[in-house]
C-alpha cells in the first residue's frame, strides 16, 4: 500500500457518524471478520478459547504463541509483578462507601490509584504490572464495594491470574474449578476486538498524548462503562430476567411486544459482524457443559433460536444474529456472580491486556517514533462569520 493510495473516500454522510467504518490506523493484535468473527493475530478466537489466559496475553503482546519455556517465564514474570504491588496502592478503595457508584467507577479509580503508587514510565513495564495486579484490584472491588472486606484472602500470584482472583474471593473446591473454567474462557473471548471499538480507541487516543498506561487504561474503562458498550452484558442478563421463561412461544410474544414498543432486543446485532458471533456460540456450548439446567441459561439458549427469524422480518436490521453478550451474563450468574452490575468489570479486566498490547504497538510504530497524537478533523457547522459592533 503506497502512501498516496486512496483506501477510503469521505463523503458528507460520514460526518457525525462516530467514525463508524472510517479507517484511521492499523492493528496488529486482532481483527473482526464480518462472517468468521474475532481473530487474535490471525487465529480464530475459538482456536484459543481453551488455552491458558496468560498464553493468549503473550500472543497479543509478542504476536506469536509461546513455547513451554517462554510460557513459564512469562507466568513467572506476571506472578512476581503481581506479588510486588506497592503497599497501600489500593487503600483508596477502603475509603469509598460500600455500594456507592457503579463497579466500573471503582475499576477506573483503582487503576488510577495503582498508577499513582507506581508509574515507571516504561510502557511495557507498566503494562505488565497492571495486567499482573488486576486480579487483586478485581477481588478488592467485589469485596470492598460489597461491604465484606474481612472475606478477602491474601493474594497467591503463583496460582495464575483468574485462579488468584477466585482464591482471593474465598471460593474453593469444585465451585472454584467451575468458576475458573468459565472466567478463563470469558477472559480469552473478550481480550481484544480490533482497534476501533470505543474503549480501545479511547485508551489509545489518550496514550498518544504520552499519558501513562494507567491514565490511558482508566480512560478506556470509563469508555467501556457506558450502556452502549461494556454494560451490554449487564443489560442482556437483566433482559433475560425480565423474560422469565424459556418457553419459545412466550419468548416470541415478549420479543414482538418489545419491538412494537421500539425497545431494544439485547444480545443481538453487532457493529461489524453480519453472522452469528462465534463467541456467542462458544459460550452457549460452554453453558451446556457447566450449567445446562440453569434457568437463565435455558432462556438464553431459546432466545438464540427464536429471535433471529423475528428480526429478519425487519429490513433495516442488518445483523439479526446473537452477539457475545447474549450468553455471557447468564454464565456469570450461573457460576455464582449474582449481581449483573459487576459484569462489565470482567469485560474491562479482560480488555486490559488487549489495549495494553495495542498501546505498546502504537508506541513502537514508525520505527520507534510512535503514532502521532490523535487529532481527527471536525468540519465547522452552523457557524456563520460574525463580528461584534
Amino acid at each position: 500500500m503506497g502512501d498516496e493510495e486512496t483506501i477510503f473516500s469521505i463523503s458528507e454522510g460520514h460526518l457525525d457518524s462516530g467514525l463508524r467504518g472510517i479507517p484511521v490506523g492499523t492493528c496488529k493484535t486482532s481483527y473482526v471478520d464480518p462472517i468468521e468473527g474475532v481473530h487474535y493475530v490471525g487465529y480464530p478466537v475459538g482456536d484459543l478459547a481453551n488455552l491458558e489466559e496468560e498464553d493468549v496475553i503473550y500472543l497479543l503482546m509478542h504476536k506469536k504463541l509461546p513455547d513451554s519455556k517462554q510460557s513459564a517465564a512469562f507466568r513467572k514474570e506476571l506472578a512476581h509483578r503481581g506479588e510486588e504491588i506497592p503497599t497501600g496502592a489500593l487503600r483508596v478503595l477502603e475509603h469509598l462507601t460500600p455500594g456507592s457508584g457503579h463497579p466500573m467507577d471503582w475499576l477506573s479509580i483503582g487503576i488510577m490509584a495503582m498508577g499513582s503508587a507506581e508509574t515507571t514510565g516504561d510502557a511495557r513495564v507498566d503494562s505488565m504490572n497492571l495486567i499482573a495486579r488486576m486480579p487483586e484490584l478485581m477481588a478488592r472491588i467485589f469485596l470492598l464495594r460489597g461491604g465484606h472486606p474481612e472475606k478477602l484472602r491474601p493474594r497467591n500470584t503463583e496460582l495464575g491470574l483468574v485462579e488468584n482472583f477466585v482464591h482471593m474471593l474465598g471460593v474453593d473446591n469444585e465451585e472454584a474449578e467451575i468458576m475458573n473454567r468459565v472466567l478463563r474462557f470469558f477472559f480469552i473471548l473478550h481480550m481484544d476486538h480490533g482497534g476501533g471499538n470505543l474503549s480501545t480507541f479511547s485508551g489509545k487516543a489518550v496514550a498518544s498524548g504520552k499519558a501513562s498506561v494507567y491514565a490511558s487504561l482508566a480512560s478506556a474503562m470509563n469508555a467501556l462503562s457506558g450502556p452502549l458498550h461494556g454494560r451490554a452484558n449487564q443489560a442482556c442478563l437483566e433482559f433475560v430476567q425480565r423474560i422469565g421463561t424459556s418457553d419459545p412461544d412466550e419468548i416470541e410474544k415478549f420479543v414482538r411486544s418489545e419491538l412494537a414498543a421500539r425497545r431494544p432486543i439485547y444480545g443481538f446485532g453487532h457493529g461489524v459482524l453480519r453472522a452469528e458471533d462465534p463467541r456467542a456460540r462458544l459460550l452457549i456450548e460452554l453453558g451446556s457443559e457447566v450449567c445446562p439446567d440453569d434457568e437463565y441459561y435455558k432462556v438464553t439458549k431459546t432466545l438464540r433460536e427464536v429471535v433471529p427469524p423475528i428480526l429478519k422480518e425487519h429490513p433495516k436490521i442488518t445483523n439479526p444474529y446473537p452477539n457475545v453478550d447474549l450468553a455471557s451474563g447468564s454464565l456469570l450468574h450461573a457460576i455464582g456472580f449474582r449481581k449483573p452490575h459487576y459484569y462489565t468489570t470482567f469485560f474491562g479486566w479482560a480488555r486490559v491486556a488487549g489495549i495494553c498490547a495495542q498501546i505498546l504497538d502504537e508506541r513502537n510504530a514508525r520505527d520507534g517514533r510512535g503514532v502521532p497524537i490523535y487529532r481527527p478533523k471536525y468540519i465547522a457547522k452552523e457557524q456563520p462569520h460574525r463580528r461584534l459592533g
